[in-house]
């Protein structure tokens, strides 16, 4: 069993994944730019690191390294993109409705950057306060910090938006999504 070529099919595989995540995860933020690079670099890899296993197909435990970097690398992708937090989230907290929270939290949140949209709608205990709010993805465990400090007992929910129109975001967007 040689050593050297077990590590170079693991750490081949393990590149290649990690880049083919990368890059999925860029496709599907719209990063039109970069994403075609990194697919440059994704598929040269692959090649490589798939020709050294098939070119030992008689030893399976080269096809059982050949998987293992695949799962790991799939796994360090991901890790990757969590912390280049590309993107934009949109979240929408819900608070109990009392003058605090709606003299305080939604002038905080515009204080620090953040495009917040307050609307008002009736739950099942009496009003309540809903903030729409727009979060670079990079700032979204700090607004969540934000909003907790204000009003602990605030139910909030996120999603990532396929599309921003509008608003005084857009041009920020535009220019970071590279259109």
């Amino acid at each position: 069993m040689d050593l050297k070529m077990l590590l170079m099919i693991f750490f081949i595989n393990f590149i290649y994944v990690t880049l083919s995540t990368i890059r999925l995860l860029l496709t599907m933020k719209g990063y039109r730019l970069i994403a075609p690079v990194v697919s440059m670099f994704e598929i040269i890899i692959y090649v490589l690191g798939l020709s050294l296993v098939l070119d030992s197909l008689d030893n399976p435990v080269n096809l059982i390294v050949y998987a293992l970097g695949f799962a790991i690398g799939i796994g360090f992708g991901i890790r990757i993109e969590d912390r280049m937090a590309l993107g934009y989230t949109m979240v929408t907290a819900i608070l109990p409705s009392t003058s605090k929270e709606e003299d305080t939290l939604p002038a905080t949140l515009r204080a620090e950057g953040y495009g917040v949209t307050v609307s008002y709608g009736e739950g099942l205990e009496g009003p309540r306060l809903m903030l729409e709010i727009l979060s670079p993805r990079n700032k979204e465990k700090q607004l969540y910090q934000t909003i907790h400090s204000v009003e602990s007992r605030a139910f909030i929910i996120s999603y990532e938006p396929k599309h921003i129109s509008g608003g005084f975001w857009t041009k920020k967007v535009r220019k970071r999504m590279g259109k």
